[in-house]
């Protein structure tokens, strides 16, 4: 298999990219400038340019089996400040993308969703892929509307698309400026001796998930003949509390915390039914929350 990565100098589409070379297949990486590299050497052939741009696409694209689209220009966190933007960024390059697709003859795309911000409040937990969706962000209505136009591409033109709507990843490599991703957050923070921020009592609700686990998943995903939706997460709901006194245990060190108060687009409580995409997929994560906290931990004191 011949997989084209979008955004495989990035955090999580990094660890897809090895993930795909350990299994034996062929990977081209298309990622806009090598500064933002967070993967270690690779025998990736690397295409530098911007998916935004139709001419660099059809030159990423030649020959490819299966393209992995993991970019996003938006968070949730601050994706309500210009929604326009979000659409711009992220909604017309992917129907660029979907349309050289058609051109190429490409017919198959795994597309990384949000579990976190498409389902908006639960109505029950754990939360399956049937549940009704009310996005309560423009993170998450771009990523309805793109999973949408997936779905009617492969109506239309026979482009197998697998959803995959991922919960909270972390783990080695990640970034840690605060706007996503708390576990590697409060532990840069914790080892350089700083105080982390909490948004309300840290009651929040998540589904966290090791990166490593969800780039096995995304490397089954374009491996099997299998397409449609389907939630990508642990299974088991962690407050933020509960990871502070989580990453205390695993470092041996105390977090000083300040609290902010609540959001009012922050879901109280998220946890991914994943039943379908262990029975579909055969597919079950590996590592625990501790196990995933303890590897993280072990990267951040090594690179620092």
């Amino acid at each position: 298999m011949k997989a084209l990565v979008l955004g495989g100098l990035g955090f999580i589409g990094g660890h897809v990219v090895e993930s795909l070379l350990a299994a034996g297949h062929s990977v081209r990486i298309l990622d806009r400038a090598s500064g933002s590299s967070r993967l270690p050497e690779t025998s990736a052939d690397v295409v530098y340019g911007d998916f935004r741009d139709k001419s660099t696409l059809y030159e990423a694209m030649s020959d490819v089996d299966v393209i992995y689209h993991l970019i996003s220009t938006t968070v949730p966190s601050t994706s309500n400040l210009d929604p326009v933007e979000d659409v711009r960024g992220n909604l017309l390059p992917t129907l660029d993308l979907l349309s050289c697709m058609v051109d190429l003859g490409v017919k198959k795309v795994v597309y990384l969703s949000s579990g976190g911000t498409v389902y908006g409040i639960p109505k029950s937990l754990p939360i399956p892929e049937s549940h009704p969706l009310r996005p309560q962000c423009s993170y998450g209505v771009v990523k309805l509307a793109i999973e949408n136009y997936l779905q009617m591409f492969q109506d239309l033109h026979g482009i197998d698309s697998v959803i995959l709507r991922a919960a909270n990843p972390y783990g080695e490599r990640q970034g840690h400026l605060g706007v996503q991703g708390i576990v590697n957050t409060f532990m840069m923070r914790l080892h350089e001796g700083s105080s982390v921020q909490i948004w309300g009592d840290g009651s929040v609700v998540r589904d966290y998930l090791y990166v490593g686990d969800l780039a096995k998943l995304c490397v089954v995903a374009g491996e099997k003949d299998v397409s449609g939706v389907f939630n990508a997460g642990s299974g088991r709901g962690v407050s933020i509390l509960d990871i502070v006194r989580s990453i205390e245990a695993v470092s041996g060190e105390s977090l000083t915390v300040d609290f902010l108060p609540a959001r009012n687009f922050d879901i109280p409580e998220v946890i991914l039914d994943i039943a379908k995409v262990q029975n579909e997929m055969g597919w079950s994560p590996e590592f625990g929350l501790e196990d995933g906290l303890k590897r993280t931990w072990a990267w951040i004191r090594q690179e620092r």
